[in-house]
């Protein structure tokens, strides 16, 4: 018992129901797929429901005791677990609930709490007012149900189309509730179920709140009475009922009284009519093939006891308590009886079918046409139901049918009372009282019925029978093409009975007959039948004045009359100066005829209204001149009714726009509206008068509204320019004066005896105002002051009338306060929700009022900037300022709170709010603007609650569904669901456009954010929980969330595409946005888990708007991105990963598994595919299936086929009339271009011409067809680019932003693999978009990236290489890669031409994707050099050579196009495409073995092109040596061209090649070289970034890689091409001064030794004095010139020598140090090897002079002077020197001792390099044993930043190490070449000095040292003495140098060199040369002195 005992917190009454009755409207109405199953189980459910129908569940003392103690025990909830403890206060409001309703204790609660659940969807409602709600809505719910459930039975009525299972299924279902006495139950419901009643009982116990919650309230339970009551109806109209339930009805209906006027209520209107439903035999005439079932079911004729009891039951004399009701049953049975004894069943009825007559009878005197036309058509919901229509209808015309006698009777009788009431006129006496009306109420109920028609039937179309005269081939209708045959017999009779009637009619049915013509008259065939019948009636002669022989009803009689009438009345015409105008003798017209006249009008004016042809016909009719009486009638003294019919009538005729022309001239003429004053005239006359004087007075003002509606039909039609030319100004402005300051400025505080009319007045001149302003477009000419010349005088012209109803709305002025006043008070009196007199008007007129605001804003902008552009002196305040003014009335700027109060009552007013939205989203542009709103909606609470609910309201609605076009407006359900569609559409407009600007704005407010704290504050909760009420964000979020949860994704995606695109992206804003970004993501995450729900229903595919799905698609992935990015950064990994499996993984999900079970199945996964036999099946990772939604291709109009127009202008039209529209698409404005358009063709003249228009105007339509098309293009590539767009930076995301190990690395490969070739797929296609190309080529780009970074990282965990080379490279397959490659040069070769920017990312891919079988760099452990060749050519080809091999085998395949294509890149265009096209040369060029590529760039000249292209790039060049930083583009396209050609000349071929291009020469005309900046001025202009290099940085990295490149030249060349090294040698002297200003550097700092090292290099092998025979013949003074130079370049050499062997260089190190203290050791090691590099240059030098002068040491040259003495001995004078005369010391010649310390620092450094290669190596093979500590010490060169270590992963911190000791590794394996190379060198240099010093120099003595030294040193000398340029060498200094270097050159220092020369030369150099040197020197130094 304690289970069934729970509590359900959805309410019995209320949550379950409400679900019935979505699934009945589901299955029923929206025809939902898989809901027949659905209904079923539904119905089974909710049977009892149904059956106790409205009964609520017992009472009960247990349920009241457990209720009790829920406040101490608690109480069990469904779906809760344990018991739930409740306050006090609920539990005694579920008593009152319960005892008020009387139902359960428990039910009572469950409802109360629902309520509370349900508060924040009913803002300032209590829960126990919710809970009545809910109480009353679960009732309602049940009433739709049965009525749903009834109408989709199969009948004899109507049908719905529904499948036959469903009928079948809701035919048993009902058929079942009817015998078990639904009909009993339903009739006393409805009689027990009474407002009045219901509210007293809530009254009692406070269960009523504000005015809204009474009025629902009172809806809810009108709504039930009448969903009950259709029930019924509905049952009737399908099936019959049972005699006891018919006699039931029946006795219902007895007891039925009307309301106040008479009328019957809606409720009662649907029981009768199921009565007459009841009696209905009318079906079985039409035929239709399932009429022998409907006979076999109908009880008339199988059951006679059902006849006898209804027949007994009506004929009883027992009068109703409303007899007109009992006339009107009576009457259809008796029809009924009569349609029953013509059928051949019927005469077994005989004995009742004769009582028909006599029933008959009775309904007459009971007065039926009566009581139908005053209790029936007096019923609001007559009108609106199709069905209750159709049976009056054919109860209508049955009778005139079925019972033609008592008609003719009805006819007699009114001819005799005619006769009496003639004769008591005659006789002065009173008529007799006994007239019976019958036959005048038949025709005016006839006239009335038939005037109504809102569903289009035209159902009075069975009155007018076509003749053959009639068939006027301009009549479109349903009897055109049956002419010939007979029409029906039922048509004949109403025809006749029309005709006839008016025939010899009598004065007395005059009236009634006019008004049954004007309904039937109804419609635009009745209208021409009814003109015709007019016009057939008339005379055949029009001289017959009297009128007697013609009908009185025809269009001759009539317009007769009115002529006389007019011919009479104009001769009483008063002066208008007189003062008896006020009170004409109203001699003329009496009542009658007043009456008479009434009727004709508007008889007119209904055919008129309908029938073009009749107003055009009698328009012009030539006697009858109807407008022309008519105005003419306007002058003269008639009752102003009359007048206003009148106009009235005029205005139907002001339709058409030939006749509206005419009209406004003769109305400017009659002078309705006096235009003119005549001179002297002292008052004003017309209308004005009649309006200020005669209808003020009457306080009714019929004309004053008939005038404006015949202004506003004329305005509609034409507005003449030169309206009243002549007599005054010409224009419209006196009528639009006469209407704002006469009409509706004073329509408040004029009297109205209706209080509805002042609002008529109100609506009808606002409507004109609308009209105008609607109409208005802003010009230039409106700016411009004009004049006008009359009589003589210079007037201002008027502007037109839109421009001055903007200057009035644009200022302060009483018209736009009285419309904002009206704007208040409208919304004020909507706020009471109560009924009063004139509320339509009222809403309609604030509905023009937000119309014209509407308006102004919209146009305000051009508008003012016209006005500023003309200098006119007009002044205008924006609107959306004037509308932040203060209201008279409350003393408050509340007008925009106002407008936007009309949201608040969007379900009663679709259309208010909707403009309201368009007002607010205008408004809501200006950022001024948006903050006083905030201050204004949140000022006071209340207000603020009720616009935000208001703004939640328009968003909740459910049922917006697009695709509803405007023009389809006939269905009023269908305009307001579009309504209602845009509303939502602009508020989310609005909140897109507020979120852009700054805080605070509407949007945060409006989405529930903070507005007075810091926005990031905000903590977002569902609705409700801590008292947030429901905001626009939850209203959001609950219609995307709509069906996420079912296979089939959110609803609203699929029904409004456009709405879901806005929705998505407001929330994209919300989590773009710094600000909202983290509450929103919050939220989104932990309340909603929105990303996953929707992005597992990606993609989204709408057949039908592809547009719409992709930008859906696109805000989703884009808001994706962010929430990966954002719960990676936080470590949020759970989340993180479950996005990422949603994205990419390819085996099927199950479905929503909980994080916690997907450990077991991952393992299994893992296992299978270990194993190899993965038995489940792959399906497309959600991230290709969403590219696949994005289709490439897209189809683009063809080219326009113009016969009139040239096709160049109308392009250049088109380009004119485009914009930016709010998406920022360029489309073309197509009103514009028709504007345009269409006026070019009106502009044409003459006759041809006019014979051409339709086909130019067809011609126009095409144009504009085309440019819809167009503009639909470029919305769907705009669409295409966007989500691909979103697709690439999602992937992008994916790849970077989340952390590395959540895919792992082998997946990743696929991934990207997968990912690339789909992309290929689609972009190469044959009709792939051009634009999506770059898009494409980006993510490309990404990929390939990521690819090479996933496969290098994987070799360096040392998984490629070994296993690696038989299935491919990695984890990714070879096959996979050349795919890859194929389709990459496929993209290039495609993009053609053009696209340049494009290959860029292209290149950078190839360049990525090349990089990946590139060697890392690998330790040079000094054991390869051991390896024999042969052992080296033989070794197993590894897989990178391999993938190098075939990789370049693809590109070769390519053949010329691909070479073409780079290379004409890389010559010319942008330039990163020409720098990523050099790159890409360079690299192809480093893996072409063959030299294909090296052959192709020679032979076409693209080489010469490169090479010439240097000497143009030098003035660039030359300005990025400016101090200002300029653009350093020339600078990298240099360093590329020369990276190229660097490559290019490592091969012979291409030195040689470049040589023949002439690059010296070119390199020695740029002048960049000799631009060395100053070192200090740089430091001024510094770059703080640090991102431009200083001047000085940047003249180096002009000239390093000239000298890289000179180098690599000369090593290709070699000696063989001595043309080389003398083409550089040329450049080296042309440019000398900067040479030797280089070479003298002062301040040795990192950039100076690299540019040293490179120079030395060059210097080593060109400045010899060998060189210059090479250059053929030169003179001898140019020779001596070039001697000179080579001469100062040895000089400076051998000083740089004594500087970087000194002591020098351990200052320099030491500097390197302090400079940068964090990467010193990396600093260090590269001026360890520069100095070294430059060393050993200097010494290749030397040892190549030495060479080269001679072979013998004898006639050697001397380089070093014959001292012995180290420089470190005099260390401290160094210092002092090189501070002071550095000129001095540098340019002493350097001894052999600099050699000798050279020589032992070498071999000390080898030593240490040797030592520290060994540890590096030893700590990279023990890598992973490495304490912490060290690593953290490795990696720190290689991170920025402080802290950075800390930051990276354990995995890249090894990886870091293991690159920074692979660096050092190779750095110490360069150190040991260059010490033993140095080594050796010096070695030979000390070799040959002393050989020569110590055996063949003959020393001077001091005598001889007056004569001049011959020769300078370095100098090729002559055979004589070898003399250096020092004091001449002693003997004595020969024995001092044998000495110190005997000391020197000691047994230690040779032990070192015979050690290196073991541990290292021998594999390398020559085996034992320095053993060999060695023992040479030592034998020199140990000879005796001589």
């Amino acid at each position: 018992m304690a289970a069934q005992m729970a509590v359900n917190s959805g309410a019995s009454l209320w949550g379950p129901l409400k679900e019935l009755w979505e699934t009945v409207e589901g299955a029923v109405l929206r025809r939902q797929p898989e809901s027949v199953h659905l209904l079923d189980l539904q119905l089974k459910k909710h049977k009892p429901h149904f059956l106790s129908l409205y009964k609520n569940p017992p009472k009960s003392a247990e349920q009241r005791e457990k209720v009790r103690k829920a406040s101490t025990e608690g109480i069990a909830i469904q779906g809760q677990q344990g018991s739930r403890l409740l306050p006090e206060q609920l539990l005694s409001e579920a008593f009152i609930l319960s005892d008020l309703f009387d139902m359960g204790e428990l039910a009572a609660l469950e409802l109360l709490l629902a309520g509370e659940h349900q508060q924040p969807h009913f803002p300032g409602l209590t829960r126990g007012l919710v809970a009545i709600l809910l109480y009353w809505d679960g009732k309602l719910c049940v009433a739709n149900s049965l009525r749903s459930l009834i109408q989709s039975r199969h009948g004899k009525t109507f049908t719905l189309e529904l499948s036959g299972e469903l009928v079948a299924l809701t035919t048993r279902f009902t058929d079942e509730l009817m015998s078990q006495g639904l009909t009993k139950r339903i009739l006393s419901l409805v009689s027990e179920i009474n407002v009045t009643r219901e509210f007293e009982r809530l009254q009692k116990e406070r269960g009523l709140g504000n005015e809204k919650h009474r009025k629902e309230v009172s809806d809810l339970i009108k709504e039930c009475r009448q969903a009950l009551a259709d029930s019924l109806f509905s049952w009737t109209c399908q099936s019959p009922l049972t005699k006891d339930d018919t006699l039931a009805l029946i006795g219902h209906l007895e007891m039925m009284t009307a309301e106040a006027d008479g009328s019957l209520d809606n409720v009662n209107l649907a029981l009768v009519m199921a009565l007459l439903y009841c009696l209905d035999v009318s079906f079985l005439e039409q035929g239709t093939e399932d009429r022998e079932d409907l006979l076999q079911a109908l009880p008339f004729l199988t059951e006679r006891q059902y006849v006898s009891a209804v027949h007994s039951r009506l004929m009883d004399g027992q009068p109703w308590k409303l007899p007109g009701l009992q006339a009107v049953c009576r009457m259809a049975w008796a029809l009924s009886l009569r349609a029953l004894s013509q059928l051949p069943h019927g005469s077994a009825l005989v004995e009742f079918t004769e009582a028909d007559e006599a029933l008959a009878d009775q309904a007459l005197l009971g007065d039926v046409f009566l009581f139908m036309k005053e209790g029936m058509l007096g019923c609001e919901s007559l009108a609106q139901e199709e069905f209750y229509i159709r049976r009056l209808h054919s109860l209508i015309t049955d009778f005139l049918a079925l019972m033609p006698m008592k008609v003719k009777q009805l006819r007699n009788r009114a001819d005799e009372d005619a006769r009496l009431v003639q004769m008591s006129l005659q006789m002065g006496s009173e008529p007799p009282l006994s007239l019976r009306k019958d036959l005048d109420h038949l025709m005016i109920l006839i006239g009335e019925f038939y005037s109504k028609d809102l569903f289009g039937l035209e159902l009075g179309l069975e009155f007018w029978c076509p003749t053959e005269s009639l068939q006027h081939t301009s009549l479109q209708g349903s009897y055109l093409g049956m002419a010939l045959q007979r029409p029906p017999h039922k048509q004949v009779v109403l025809s006749k009975f029309v005709r006839q009637m008016g025939d010899l009619l009598p004065s007395t049915l005059y009236l009634s007959y006019l008004r049954m013509l004007k309904g039937l008259a109804n419609g635009p065939q009745c209208a021409h039948y009814c003109f015709s019948l007019l016009k057939t009636n008339g005379a055949p002669h029009g001289d017959n004045i009297q009128g007697v022989a013609g009908s009185p009803v025809s269009w001759e009689h009539f317009f007769h009359s009115l002529m006389l009438y007019h011919e009479n009345l104009r001769r009483d015409l008063p002066n208008p100066d007189a003062a008896q105008y006020r009170h004409p003798p109203l001699r003329g017209i009496t009542q009658r005829e007043l009456d008479g006249l009434t009727s004709f009008l508007q008889l007119l004016t209904a055919i008129i209204t309908w029938s073009e042809n009749a107003r055009l016909a009698l328009c012009e009719h030539p006697q009858w001149t109807p407008v022309v009486v008519m105005l003419g009638l306007l002058q003269c003294s008639i009752p102003p009714i009359l007048k206003a019919e009148i106009l009235h009538c005029l205005a139907a005729f002001g339709k058409s726009p030939e006749i509206a022309a005419s009209l406004w001239q003769s109305l400017e003429y009659t002078q309705i509206l006096q235009t003119v004053r005549a001179p002297g005239q002292r008052q004003a006359a017309g209308i004005e008068v009649e309006l200020n004087e005669i209808e003020s007075s009457c306080e009714e003002y019929p004309l004053t509204r008939a005038f404006c509606q015949l202004i506003s039909t004329l305005v509609e039609s034409s507005l003449p320019v030169n309206l009243g030319a002549g007599l005054r100004v010409p224009g419209f402005q006196p009528y639009l004066t006469f209407l704002r300051d006469a009409v509706f400025l004073p329509f408040p505080t004029r009297a109205y005896r209706l209080p509805a009319e002042k609002w008529e007045v109100a609506d009808a001149v606002l409507e004109v105002f609308h009209k105008l302003l609607r109409d208005y477009d802003p010009q230039p000419s409106d700016f411009v002051q004009e004049t006008v010349e009359l009589q003589g005088e210079q007037l201002p012209a008027h502007k037109p009338p839109g421009h001055n109803i903007m200057f009035h709305l644009l200022n302060d002025s009483p018209m736009l306060a009285l419309c904002l006043s009206l704007l208040e008070e409208g919304v004020r009196q909507l706020d009471t929700y109560a009924p009063f007199p004139g509320k339509k008007q009222l809403e309609s007129a604030v509905l023009h009022c937000l119309c014209l605001l509407d308006l102004a804003l919209q146009k305000e902008v051009v508008f003012m900037d016209l006005l500023r552009e003309s200098q006119a002196s007009l002044l205008v305040s924006p609107l959306e300022q004037l509308l932040q003014g203060v209201s008279p009335q409350t003393r408050r700027a509340d007008h925009i709170v106002n407008i936007a109060r009309y949201l608040y009552h969007s379900s009663s007013n679709p259309e208010a709010a909707f403009q309201s939205a368009k007002i607010l989203r205008r408004i809501a542009r200006y950022p001024n603007i948006q903050i006083r709103l905030v201050g204004d909606f949140t000022h006071d609470q209340t207000v603020s609650d009720k616009l935000m609910a208001g703004f939640v309201e328009c968003l909740d609605n459910d049922e917006a569904e697009e695709g509803i076009e405007k023009g389809d407006d006939s269905d009023l359900q269908k305009k307001v669901a579009r309504i209602r569609h845009e509303t939502q559409i602009h508020i989310l407009n609005l909140l897109i456009t507020s979120l852009e600007l700054k805080t605070p704005n509407l949007a945060l407010y409006l989405l529930g954010y903070e507005v007075k704290k810091p926005v990031s504050s905000t903590n977002l909760q569902d609705p409700g929980v801590l008292g947030c009420p429901r905001s626009c964000l939850h209203a959001i979020l609950s219609l995307l969330q709509r069906g996420s949860e079912r296979r089939s994704g959110p609803i609203l995606t699929r029904q409004a595409p456009h709405l879901a695109e806005l929705c998505y992206q407001v929330i994209y804003q919300l989590c773009a946005c710094s600000d909202t970004s983290g509450p929103t993501m919050r939220y989104l995450r932990t309340s909603q888990d929105f990303l996953f729900s929707h992005l597992q229903h990606l993609p989204f595919i709408l057949p039908n708007n592809e547009i719409a799905a992709l930008s859906q698609m696109s805000w989703l992935m884009k808001i994706a991105a962010i929430e990966l990015r954002v719960t990676s950064l936080n470590r949020q990994r759970s989340h993180t990963q479950r996005l990422v499996n949603l994205l990419l993984d390819d085996q099927p999900h199950t479905q929503y598994a909980a994080d916690g079970e997907s450990g077991m199945e991952e393992e299994s996964r893992s296992v299978s595919g270990f194993l190899h036999f993965d038995t489940v099946s792959k399906v497309r990772r959600k991230l290709l299936s969403v590219l696949d939604a994005i289709d490439f291709s897209q189809d683009v109009p063809e080219l326009l086929q113009l016969d009139f127009f040239e096709r160049a202008q109308i392009e250049q039209v088109i380009s004119n009339c485009e914009h930016v529209n709010e998406q920022g698409h360029t489309v073309c404005n197509v009103k514009l271009l028709h504007r345009v358009l269409v006026a070019e063709v009106n502009a044409l003249q003459g006759m041809a011409a006019i014979g051409q228009r339709p086909l130019l105007l067809e011609e126009v339509n095409s144009i504009l067809q085309q440019v819809v098309e167009r503009n639909r293009v470029r919305r769907s590539l705009s669409a295409k680019r966007h989500a691909l767009q979103c697709w690439r930076s999602l992937v992008e995301t994916l790849l970077t932003a989340c952390p590395v190990d959540l895919i792992p690395a082998d997946d990743r490969q696929l991934i990207i693999r997968d990912l690339l070739l789909d992309l290929h797929d689609k972009v190469l296609s044959e009709d792939a978009a051009g634009e999506l190309m770059p898009i494409v080529a980006g993510a490309v780009f990404t990929l390939t990236a990521h690819l090479s970074q996933s496969v290098l990282s994987e070799q360096q965990h040392g998984a490629g290489l070994e296993g690696g080379a038989s299935s491919g490279f990695a984890s990714i397959a070879n096959s996979a890669l050349h795919l890859i490659l194929r389709k990459l040069l496929d993209f290039i070769l495609c993009t053609g031409g053009g696209f340049q920017r494009l290959r860029a990312h292209l290149y950078g891919s190839l360049l990525y994707y090349l990089q990946i079988a590139q060697k890392p760099e690998e330790p040079d452990t000094l054991q390869t050099a051991g390896k024999s060749m042969w052992e080296r050519l033989t070794a197993p080809e590894d897989g990178f050579t391999k993938l190098q091999r075939e990789n370049l085998a693809i590109i070769e395949s390519y053949g010329t196009s691909l070479m073409e294509v780079v290379c004409r890149d890389a010559c010319d265009g942008h330039e990163i495409g020409r720098m990523l096209a050099l790159a890409v040369l360079d690299r192809i060029l480093s893996i072409d073995r063959q030299s294909q590529w090296l052959v192709y760039v020679c032979n076409s000249g693209y080489l010469r092109v490169l090479v010439e292209s240097l000497r143009q790039d030098d003035a660039a060049l030359q300005s990025l040596l400016t101090p200002q930083p300029p653009l350093l583009k020339p600078l990298y396209i240099y360093e590329s061209k020369m990276a190229l050609l660097t490559r290019v000349a490592k091969t012979g071929q291409g030195a040689t090649e470049l040589l023949r291009c002439g690059l010296v020469s070119q390199l020695i005309e740029c002048q960049v070289f000799d631009m060395v900046p100053d070192s200090d001025s740089h430091r001024v202009m510094r770059d703080p970034s640090g991102f431009i290099p200083s001047p000085l940085e940047r003249y180096r990295k002009i000239l390093l890689p000239t000298l890289r490149l000179f180098q690599v030249i000369l090593t290709s060349t070699t000696t063989h091409h001595q043309q080389g090294a003398a083409h550089v040698l040329q450049w080296l002297i042309v440019h000398a001064d900067t040479i030797q200003s280089l070479l003298r550097c002062q301040e040795l700092s990192m950039g100076a030794l690299h540019e040293l090292s490179l120079l030395t290099g060059i210097i080593s092998k060109t400045a010899l004095p060998g060189a210059l025979e090479v250059g053929g013949e030169v003179n001898s003074a140019v020779l001596m010139e070039f001697q000179g130079h080579i001469n100062r370049f040895q000089r400076l050499c051998l000083s740089l020598l004594g500087r970087l062997a000194g002591s020098e260089r351990e200052r320099l190190l030491k500097q390197a140090e302090m400079a940068a203290p964090g990467d010193s050791a990396e600093r260090r090691e590269e001026m360890e090897v520069a100095m070294q590099q430059i060393c050993a240059n200097i010494m290749e030098y030397c040892q190549t002079l030495l060479l080269q002068s001679s072979a013998q040491a004898q006639f050697s040259v001397c380089l070093f002077s014959p001292s012995g003495s180290e420089p470190a001995g005099r260390d401290g004078g160094r210092t002092d020197l090189s501070s002071t005369l550095p000129s001095v010391v540098y340019s002493r010649v350097p001894s052999l001792g600099l050699v000798l310390y050279l020589l032992k620092n070498s071999a000390a450094d080898f030593f240490r390099f040797h030592q520290s290669h060994r540890q590096s190596l030893g700590k990279l093979q023990s890598l992973d044993q490495l304490p912490p500590d060290e690593l953290k010490e490795l990696c720190q060169g290689l991170v920025s930043g402080p802290g950075g270590v800390e930051k990276i992963s354990s995995v890249q911190r090894s990886q870091l190490a293991k690159r920074r000791l692979v660096q050092l590794i190779n750095n110490r394996a360069k150190l040991l070449a260059l010490c033993s190379y140095v080594i050796e060198t010096s070695l030979f240099v000390l070799w040959r000095h002393l050989e020569y010093y110590l055996l063949y120099c003959t020393p001077t003595d001091p005598k001889d040292s007056l004569l001049p030294g011959a020769n300078s040193i370095g100098g090729l000398q002559g055979a004589g003495g070898r003399g250096l340029g020092l004091p001449r060498v002693s003997q004595q200094d020969l024995d001092q140098l044998q000495s110190d270097m005997a000391a020197g050159f000691g047994e230690a220092l040779q032990r070192k060199l015979l050690e290196v020369e073991g541990l290292y030369s021998q594999d390398r150099s020559r085996y034992t040369f320095i053993q060999a040197l060695v023992r040479r020197i030592r034998g020199l130094l140990r000879q005796p002195k001589s």
